[in-house]
């Protein structure tokens, strides 16, 4: 069934937004308009003010108009990296939550669920957060509930965990709008073999390997999963063989054969990891940072983060707190 009027999506984008989330949304949608003969989709670029924003890959977008002019849209996502805020968050956010007061379908990619979070629109509602980003989030927004599938359509929100994904959803739109057969071309023309719904899960990589969580054995996939759910209050690794039923013994075995490391040092590295995300994309004190990836104690979350990274969480929120500014100042890593 096609309808009526052409289904308007608008995105607002924010400096250093990763440049294939626009692009994987907006090329199913032009590609559908042209497989069906008519326009069945419309789109534009916003940013706060309209003014032009220059993406993660360093190329200049000049928007059609500001946030809050232009006609009101069906659907409005957001994209950003996970740093990024309106620099008038009071005029920003009420824009936005007028949107959603007036029937518009807010969703965001990536990074965006942050600037999204922050609107307050996000709460209680379920989102898809990137796994390089959970730990951040959930650090900042710990009041909202947080899935790994790579989209989850929550009533009137809609997040998806990256470019692929929004590929995904966009091919979603156009089934509704136009119809299965279309969907099926419009996936064939860009040769992307499988269209993923909600309910799918994020790949995640196997950090310091070649591979992904879901091709390992399953002992070692499971005591991953074990290891995530459990950042902050550490296990024993004899816990973690027991739960995935295997000896200790064996699990380190499966873990070196397919990792090339030891079950404790892969925990070691995804909390690393975490304390990280926090790092770089919260205000949390190092305590705060510490003590959400399960360090009673900051100096030894040190030690261990510049046995990772070659360098102190201190010395890395500085090296990049001259991008990062709060009041028109850097922000740094609060001991306490």
């Amino acid at each position: 069934m096609t309808r009526d009027s052409a289904t308007h999506v608008a995105f607002l984008i924010f400096p250093e937004f990763p440049m294939a989330c626009l692009t994987s949304a907006i090329e199913p949608l032009r590609a559908a308009n042209e497989i069906s003969g008519h326009d069945a989709f419309s789109w534009s670029v916003l940013s706060e003010d309209g003014a032009p924003v220059t993406a993660s890959a360093n190329v200049v977008f000049q928007p059609d108009h500001a946030l809050g002019d232009g006609d009101k849209p069906d659907y409005i996502f957001v994209l950003s990296g996970p740093d990024a805020r309106f620099r008038a968050p009071t005029t920003g956010n009420g824009h936005l939550r007028y949107l959603a007061r007036h029937g518009v379908q807010i969703g965001a990619v990536s990074g965006g669920v942050f600037p999204l979070a922050a609107s307050g629109l996000m709460l209680d509602r379920t989102c898809s957060v990137h796994w390089a980003y959970r730990s951040a989030f959930e650090a900042e927004y710990p009041e909202i509930t947080v899935s790994d599938n790579v989209i989850v359509i929550d009533r009137n929100r809609l997040t998806v965990s990256g470019a692929a994904a929004m590929f995904d959803l966009m091919l979603g739109l156009v089934e509704e709008a136009l119809d299965s057969s279309i969907m099926t071309e419009v996936a064939c023309w860009f040769q992307h073999p499988l269209v993923r719904t909600a309910g799918v899960s994020q790949s995640v990589p196997a950090f310091k390997t070649d591979t992904v969580t879901e091709d390992l054995p399953l002992a070692v996939s499971k005591a991953i999963e074990v290891f995530t759910q459990n950042l902050e209050d550490p296990l024993s690794i004899a816990d973690v063989a027991d739960q995935v039923h295997v000896s200790s013994r064996k699990l380190e075995r499966q873990f070196k054969a397919a990792l090339g490391q030891s079950p404790l040092h892969y925990y070691r590295m995804l909390r690393m990891n975490a304390a990280r995300q926090q790092v770089l994309y919260t205000r949390n004190s190092l305590t705060e940072v510490a003590q959400a990836v399960g360090y009673s104690s900051s100096s030894t979350l040190t030690r261990h983060y510049r046995e990772a990274f070659g360098l102190s969480p201190t010395e890395e929120r500085q090296k990049i707190s001259r991008f990062k500014m709060e009041n028109g100042q850097p922000f740094p890593l609060r001991e306490g």
